[in-house]
C-alpha cells in the first residue's frame, strides 16, 4: 500500500470537506487540485471516488444536527416528532426539483460542461451574485427599525424585523418553524442551478435562501439538510454506475477511498461548525470575492499558462 496515495487521498479529503459547505464550489477547487496532485489510480475509479468521498462530508452533518433530524429522539415530544417529520417532508420536497432535472441530464451535464472555462465562469458570476445579494441586504437592512430582543419572524417574503445583537443577519424567516413548504420547493428550485459545475450546490441553496427571505444562518442549516439526501443519491448512483460498467478496486483502492471519506467527515465538522458561527456575525461578501479571484486564476490557468507555457 502507497503511504503517498493515502496523502494524497487525504489531501482531496480536506479540500472537500472545506468546500463542499462553503459557498465556493468544491468542483472548481478538485478541477485545480487534481491538476498538481493526482491520484495513481484508473480514471473511473477517480471519477467514482470525487463522488463518493462526499459519504465523508454528508455524515457529519447527520452528527452534527442528529438531534433535529432524528423524529424517534426519546427526549421529542409527539409534537416534536411531528414538527421532524414535517421537516424532513420539507427536505425532499426541496430535493426533488434537482431529482427531476439532474438524474436524466447528469452524464450529458458531465460530458459537456465539467470543463475549466464553464467552472470558472460559474465561479465568477455567482461570486458577484453574492456581492449584489448581501449589498443590497445591507440598504434593507437600514431602513429597518431595530427591535431590542426581537426574532425576524413572519410570512414568505414578509419585512423582516432585527435584533441590536444579530451581527446584521437577518430575514423573515429565521428558525425552521418559519420555513413554508413554498419556501422549501422555492430553495429547492435553487439547487438545480448547481448542476452546472462551479456553480456549488451550498453557493446556489444559501443565493436562494437569502432571496426567499431566511437568514445567513438558516439558509445555511437548510442547504446542509438538503444535501443529505442529494449527496447520498449521488453517492449511491455512482457506485451503481461504477460497479454496472465493470469496475472494481482491490485493498488500496478501498483504502484509498476510506481515507478520503474520514478525513472529509473529520474536516467537515470542523467547516460546518466554523461557518454557522461565521454567518451570524459577517456576511458571505468574502465567499463572493475569494470566488471572482478563484475564476480568474482557473481562466488565466487552463486558457493562457496551459496553453502558453506548456504547463
Amino acid at each position: 500500500m502507497d503511504i503517498i496515495e493515502l496523502l494524497k487521498s487525504a489531501f482531496l479529503g480536506l479540500v472537500e470537506g472545506i468546500t463542499e459547505w462553503l459557498p465556493i464550489s468544491s468542483t472548481g477547487h478538485m478541477i485545480l487540485v487534481d491538476e498538481f496532485i493526482k491520484l495513481n489510480v484508473s480514471k473511473t475509479f477517480l471519477n467514482m471516488f470525487l463522488v463518493v468521498v462526499q459519504l465523508g462530508a454528508i455524515l457529519a452533518v447527520c452528527v452534527l444536527f442528529f438531534h433535529e433530524l432524528n423524529p424517534f429522539s426519546p427526549s421529542k415530544g409527539k409534537e416534536g416528532r411531528r414538527d421532524t417529520w414535517k421537516l424532513w417532508g420539507k427536505i425532499v420536497l426541496g430535493c426533488i426539483p434537482a431529482a427531476v432535472v439532474g438524474l436524466p441530464l447528469n452524464d450529458w451535464m458531465e460530458d459537456h460542461f465539467y470543463n475549466a472555462p464553464v467552472v470558472a465562469i460559474a465561479l465568477i458570476v455567482y461570486g458577484i451574485a453574492f456581492i449584489v445579494i448581501e449589498t443590497r441586504r445591507a440598504r434593507t437592512r437600514e431602513t429597518v427599525d431595530v427591535l431590542p430582543g426581537a426574532r425576524p419572524a413572519g410570512a414568505h417574503f414578509a419585512t423582516p424585523s432585527v435584533s441590536e445583537d444579530d451581527g446584521g443577519d437577518f430575514g423573515s424567516i429565521a428558525t425552521l418553524d418559519d420555513l413554508s413548504w413554498k419556501t422549501a420547493l422555492g430553495i429547492g428550485l435553487f439547487q438545480v442551478l448547481s448542476l452546472v459545475p462551479g456553480t456549488s450546490r451550498s453557493g446556489s441553496t444559501i443565493i436562494g435562501g437569502l432571496l426567499l427571505g431566511c437568514t445567513r444562518a438558516m439558509a445555511s442549516k437548510f442547504t446542509f439538510f438538503l444535501a443529505i439526501p442529494v449527496m447520498f443519491g449521488a453517492s449511491a448512483l455512482k457506485l451503481v454506475k461504477f460497479f454496472i460498467k465493470g469496475g472494481t478496486f482491490g485493498a488500496s483502492e478501498a483504502a484509498i477511498l476510506g481515507v478520503g471519506c474520514v478525513v472529509a467527515f473529520v474536516v467537515s465538522l470542523a467547516a460546518i461548525k466554523w461557518l454557522m458561527g461565521f454567518v451570524k456575525r459577517h456576511d458571505f461578501k468574502v465567499f463572493g470575492v475569494y470566488r471572482i479571484v478563484l475564476g480568474v486564476v482557473v481562466l488565466a490557468y487552463f486558457l493562457v499558462a496551459v496553453p502558453v507555457l506548456g504547463l
